[in-house]
C-alpha cells in the first residue's frame, strides 16, 4: 500500500515510528514533514497528505499532531476525503468499516507507541463493509459537490 503521512511538530515523533514501522511491513511511504520538533503549522501538511489520497497517488494517509483533532479537520476540507481521529480500536475499526476512512487522524501527545501500533494494525486491516454505509458515504459525496 501507498501511504502519504505527514505531521506538526507534536506528531513528529510517532510520524517517525509510524513511516519505520510501515517501510518495515513493506508500505511505501511518502512523508510530507514535518522533519523535527521545531513549532510548524498543521494545516500545509494536512492538505498535502489529504491531496495525495484525493487525487489517488497515495491508498490511505496518515496525519498527526498533539491530540488530532486538528489535523483531522483539516484534512477533511478537502473532497474526497474521510479522515477519521482514532485514539482507540473501536474508532479505528469503526472508521474503516462504517465509514471506508481514508485518512487516519491521530494524537501524538495522547497515545503511546504500543497502542498506536495497535490502532495503525487495525486501520490498515479493517475492510470497508458496505451495505448500508455505502449508501451514506454517497450522500457525503454528494453534499461536498454543493456550493
Amino acid at each position: 500500500m501507498r501511504i502519504a503521512i505527514g505531521a506538526d511538530h507534536a506528531g513528529f515523533v510517532l510520524k517517525e515510528h509510524f513511516r519505520q514501522t510501515l517501510e518495515r511491513l513493506g508500505h511505501a511511504v511518502d512523508d510530507y514533514g514535518t522533519n523535527s520538533e521545531a513549532p510548524v503549522d498543521y494545516p500545509p501538511i494536512c492538505f498535502a497528505v489529504a491531496r495525495e489520497v484525493a487525487q489517488g497517488r497515495a491508498d490511505r494517509g496518515i496525519v498527526i499532531g498533539g491530540s488530532g483533532q486538528g489535523e483531522q479537520i483539516a484534512a477533511n476540507k478537502i473532497a474526497g476525503i474521510r479522515a477519521a481521529l482514532c485514539n482507540d480500536l473501536y474508532t479505528a475499526r469503526l472508521s474503516r468499516e462504517h465509514n471506508d476512512a481514508n485518512v487516519l487522524s491521530i494524537g501524538g501527545r495522547i497515545v503511546a507507541f504500543a497502542l498506536a501500533d495497535e490502532i495503525l494494525a487495525l486501520w490498515l486491516s479493517t475492510p470497508f463493509a458496505g451495505g448500508r454505509h455505502q449508501r451514506r458515504l454517497a450522500q457525503i459525496s454528494e453534499l461536498e459537490l454543493r456550493p
